[in-house]
């Protein structure tokens, strides 16, 4: 059985293209994963989030925990006045790149 160079090409072809369908499904989000692209962005609002907290005077940095999840930012922990946990959120949402802020912490 001989095979051509055309067809032996498009064997290649096709295989390129499976590899390149696998590799890139493995990067995708889904609604409860994140792609890499989206982890790496929502680390660096987290980083952002909890830099802005540091500058305020308002907020305790060390007091209020933050994660982000495909730029929803989730803020946590204890503060001792509503005041706080305002200003928390209020920083928190100036950040470029936060879509939502979800404020769930605790007044003492």
């Amino acid at each position: 059985m001989k095979t051509s160079v055309p067809s032996l090409a498009l064997v290649a072809l096709l295989a390129a293209a499976l590899g390149f369908v696998t590799f890139t499904a493995g990067c995708a989000s889904t609604a409860t994963r994140e792609s890499t692209g989206e982890y790496i962005d929502d680390s660096s609002i987290t980083f952002k989030v909890k830099a802005a907290f540091v500058k305020d005077p308002l907020v305790k940095a060390l007091q209020v925990s933050v994660e982000t999840f495909k730029g929803v930012v989730q803020l946590s922990g204890f503060v001792n006045t509503p005041e706080e946990k305002a200003q928390a959120a209020l920083v928190a949402g100036t950040v470029a790149g936060v879509t939502d802020v979800k404020n769930d912490i605790v007044v003492k």
